[in-house]
């Protein structure tokens, strides 16, 4: 069975454990009505529409 022959140092163990704790930027489409950046399958928060539908009516909002 392999075992190591020297230590690691804690940089080079904290180096290999940081590989996964990076933040990755959310994966946006702009919406075909507005051109709002938004989420992939779902509605976009600017115009409330989605696949070609409106589904939220977003003049409601903004007075209630």
């Amino acid at each position: 069975m392999a075992v190591p022959k020297r230590r690691k140092s804690r940089s080079e163990r904290d180096k290999r454990r940081a590989n996964h704790d990076r933040v990755t930027a959310p994966n946006t489409v702009p919406c075909p009505k507005c051109g709002e950046a938004s989420l992939p399958h779902r509605i976009c928060a600017s115009c409330g529409h989605y696949k070609g539908r409106k589904v939220v009516d977003k003049g409601d909002e903004a007075q209630a």
